[in-house]
């Protein structure tokens, strides 16, 4: 069960290998690297687990380690400065690499310093929850929230490598594992009603962490990734498709203070309420929104927001979106499954009442 998807960008096209036992492969990590200074940054529930196997393939190089707390709340301004500062007190040169070890915090928080350390130095991402295997760390989308909302400030920078190693699913909680699926949901939602139809026929197998159902929902999740970041790298235009119920779902995370729902939980709600939509506004059928939220309730996702909730502050957030053109609302939305589409200029009234039916 060894797999590797190029993401094919040129000069900067890279790997990302897919296997169980990775982290234990030292030749795989040592060939990642760049010159003599390493920073490797994980978490603090990641970094007992897994940090031991990569420490052992660094011994030749001059490295320091950064731990951080975990949670979403700690991917802020003043944890890129813990990290910029942790790079200058080694030394780090234009050649150095900085290692994502972790989650999608991890990853995206990473990311942005190496991104910005010296312009720019090599990223190695080593995901070890679902959801930034299949998502945050394939792409080069990096940032930190702020508290008016999530990834408002970021670049994009490509890994120079991303190094997936199943075994660390192992020790993923069941909730962290059940939210990684809502992203893997994504890909066969907007992309692939046939990967859709696969997903509905292993949802059980994918709770159960069953090895061989877990490695080929990544590999095809990474696949169609690799392919629209191939042909739209910084988000001109097709890529902005992979944020399907993304609008919604970051809305829900900056309202409850990235302290409530998980991103993944968030998208969930959020494809549903774009699903929902779309089917108000003649684009889609409701028998398609219906096996959205069958497939999404049977991987114990959440498919309703939390009560009291205010649609009139959620509709606020999502102004602050990226994606928005010239205050306007720019939403991803669907023709049903597999068929995801951009959509111009869509009234608030009715993102109001998409919010307000849910509520």
């Amino acid at each position: 069960m060894n797999v590797t998807v190029h993401v094919e960008l040129g000069a900067r096209s890279y790997p990302i290998h897919i296997a169980p036992g990775l982290l234990q492969q030292t030749e795989r990590i040592t060939a990642a690297l760049g010159g003599r200074h390493v920073l490797l940054l994980s978490d603090a529930n990641v970094a007992p687990l897994h940090a031991p196997a990569v420490r052992r393939a660094l011994s030749r190089h001059r490295w320091s380690e950064t731990v951080l707390p975990p949670g979403e709340g700690e991917k802020n301004l003043d944890r890129f400065g813990e990290v910029v500062r942790a790079l200058a007190e080694l030394g780090a040169s234009r050649d150095a690499t900085l290692i994502a070890l972790g989650g999608g915090v991890i990853g995206d928080l990473g990311g942005f310093a190496a991104a910005c350390w010296m312009r720019g130095i090599r990223l190695v991402q080593m995901p070890t929850t679902l959801l930034a295997m299949v998502d945050s760390s394939v792409g080069g989308k990096t940032a930190i929230d702020l508290p008016q909302g999530k990834n408002l400030v970021g670049a994009f920078h490509q890994p120079s490598a991303v190094l997936i190693d199943t075994d660390t699913l192992a020790t993923l909680p069941d909730r962290e594992l059940r939210a990684g699926l809502a992203e893997v949901v994504k890909y066969g939602a907007i992309l692939d009603a046939d990967f859709f139809a696969w997903l509905e026929r292993h949802a059980e197998d994918l709770l159960a962490r069953e090895p061989a159902a877990l490695v080929e929902a990544i590999e095809r999740s990474c696949r169609h990734k690799a392919a629209v970041v191939a042909r739209d790298e910084t988000e001109q235009g097709e890529r902005a498709l992979l944020n399907f119920g993304h609008t919604f779902g970051h809305a829900l995370e900056a309202e409850q203070a990235f302290a409530g729902l998980r991103h993944g939980e968030a998208v969930a709600i959020g494809m549903v309420r774009a699903a929902w939509l779309s089917a108000r506004l003649g684009l889609s059928a409701d028998a398609d929104t219906l096996r959205l939220v069958r497939l999404l309730q049977r991987l114990g996702l959440p498919t309703a927001p939390p009560p009291g909730l205010d649609p009139v502050r959620l509709l606020a957030r999502m102004r602050l979106d990226k994606k928005n053109l010239s205050g306007a609302l720019r939403l991803i939305l669907w023709r049903g499954i597999g068929q995801a589409e951009i959509a111009e200029g869509v009234e608030e009234g009715q993102v109001l009442k998409a919010w307000s039916a849910a509520l």
